[in-house]
């Protein structure tokens, strides 16, 4: 098959237990062997920062995620649980099974610090911190001091590809929750109480690193597929400026920017094709996908990731949706758009891919499975238009595009939008056109450069970028997740949708970690 990035799983190195609470996240995770015995080799540490890789898309040690890592209130993914907090309660999804999959609070956005999904997200992405910190511990000069300058040199990157990772959760945490305990690998392990880290001390920790490791990691033409490069370290740091208004209550545009043109003249390029973006073929899409999550029916089947995505988007109850036209063995009708969605698209961009026949438009019951289109952008198909896996017992081979080009370009031009003059208005609005150009064949979808402003380039980040995890990000960045000035059907639980209170822009800290760690607390909760 395609993978080249192997997740290496079953029999582990880190077969790791974690308990539900975070005055425990510095600790050593539970493994068969010591950490002496494990960092003995680079195909050890190779096998461990794999371990780290895949914490995204598995929640086990096995094929499926058997012999789970750590006990969990959905026993879903960490990719699954981020997936369901920044999009199921926005405007471009509608769930099928709200009380089966406990997932009515966030669709109607009246979620509680006792939310099965808000707990998991949390302790997942703190799962990820602790095995990234376990592995710097080891990664230090003296522990790497017996190896080859050889094997030194290709330990240190491993070390710097740990830190970008640890920043990304620690990203997800900032953007999610604003809050969170702070530990690294120079905190003691045992018993240990991480200090609490507001929003602007995460952004600064964020920042710091992701400035320091982005010349350790490889650039576009050197780096192993699945592996973080320097594009995608660049990439985290431009998300992070541009929303930083939101944590810090300061504007970065000019430096988003700056990070932005640093992935782009690292030589990346768009794919002529959208659609390839999201088939099982989609690990060939490297000149636009940055970094991916890799999934695999043959060595990381999970459940959750793409997987979710592209069987949860087929239905299980349509008269007239065929799955197998998409690849997938069998649909299972998760959820499909609120009306919203396709209501942005002009006629002939091919961006908008739904399903519509014997579906309406519009979303009377949430729950109805014959109510919202069915989108059909994500699919296990190939290249050749066959069928890549049997999605039934091993999921499927598309990988999730957690960085692409596309969205470098977009924070360039909303940037140029909400005033930065590091690069001209017909330079951003060209990266849009660029877009348009792809997505309708020619230039008869093009913007003018007085044309540009924040709301075009809102609704065109949701024409390029639905479905892939950033709609909470953006609406909250606009201050329109909670308000009344954008309300979308069946916001806040009601119909025609109502504004709802302003902590609902954020996550709260999950009840358990507030009895565990007496430095979290829920004001607004």
């Amino acid at each position: 098959m395609k993978k080249i990035f192997n997740y290496i799983l079953a029999g582990g190195l880190m077969s790791v237990s974690l308990t539900g609470c975070v005055d425990q996240l510095d600790q050593m995770p539970h493994i068969e062997t010591t950490s002496k015995d494990v960092y003995t080799s680079v195909e050890n540490y190779t096998s461990v920062l794999a371990k780290i890789y895949a914490s995204y898309i598995m929640t086990g040690q096995e094929l499926g995620g058997g012999n789970s890592d750590m006990s969990s209130n959905t026993g879903q993914d960490y990719m699954r649980c981020y997936y369901n907090l920044q999009q199921l309660g926005t405007d471009e999804v509608a769930s099928t099974w709200l009380d089966g999959d406990l997932i009515i609070d966030l669709t109607y956005l009246t979620w509680d610090a006792n939310d099965p999904w808000v707990s998991d997200m949390y302790y997942r992405a703190y799962y990820t911190i602790a095995l990234a910190n376990e592995f710097l511990r080891n990664s230090t000069d003296s522990k790497l001091s017996s190896f080859s300058e050889s094997d030194q040199t290709i330990l240190r990157k491993f070390a710097a590809e740990a830190r970008f990772l640890r920043s990304l959760s620690y990203y997800h945490i900032l953007d999610l929750y604003r809050k969170g305990p702070f530990v690294t690998e120079n905190d003691p392990v045992g018993v240990f109480i991480p200090p609490c880290y507001s929003s602007v001390q995460l952004f600064d920790f964020i920042e710091s690193e992701l400035k320091d490791i982005a010349e350790l990691l490889p650039a576009k033409n050197e780096v192993i597929y699945g592996h973080a490069s320097r594009g995608a370290a660049n990439t985290l740091l431009a998300k992070l400026y541009l929303n930083a208004e939101v944590y810090t209550s300061k504007a970065y545009y000019d430096e988003c920017i700056d990070a932005a043109n640093l992935v782009i003249a690292d030589g990346y390029s768009l794919e002529p094709e959208y659609a390839k973006l999201f088939n099982a073929d989609n690990n060939n899409r490297t000149n636009e996908i940055i970094f991916p999550f890799v999934v695999d029916s043959k060595t990381s089947v999970s459940w959750g990731s793409s997987t979710y995505i592209v069987c949860g988007a087929m239905g299980n109850s349509s008269d007239f949706l065929d799955p197998s036209v998409y690849g997938v063995t069998q649909g299972w009708g998760s959820f499909r758009t609120r009306a919203e969605l396709p209501s942005l698209f002009a006629e002939g961009d091919g961006r908008a891919m739904f399903f519509t026949e014997g579906q309406t438009l519009n979303v009377d019951v949430m729950d109805n499975q014959t109510n919202g289109y069915f989108v059909t952008k994500w699919t296990n198909l190939t290249d050749a238009g066959e069928a890549s896996s049997n999605t039934q017992s091993f999921g499927v081979d598309t990988d999730f595009p957690m960085f692409r080009l596309a969205d470098v370009y977009l924070m360039i031009a909303e940037s140029v939008a909400r005033g930065s003059g590091k690069v001209s208005r017909e330079t951003a609005a060209g990266y849009v056109n660029q877009l348009r150009e792809r997505a309708y064949g020619d230039a008869s979808g093009n913007i003018a450069s007085t044309e540009l402003t924040p709301q075009l380039i809102l609704s065109e980040r949701s024409r390029e970028l639905y479905w892939e995890g950033t709609r909470r990000t953006d609406l909250v960045r606009y201050g329109m997740f909670t308000t009344g000035s954008y309300l979308w059907e069946w916001k806040g639980g009601v119909r025609n949708g109502k504004s709802v209170d302003a902590k609902f822009n954020y996550y709260p800290i999950p009840t358990t970690e507030l009895s565990a760690n007496p430095n979290m607390t829920n004001p607004e909760y």
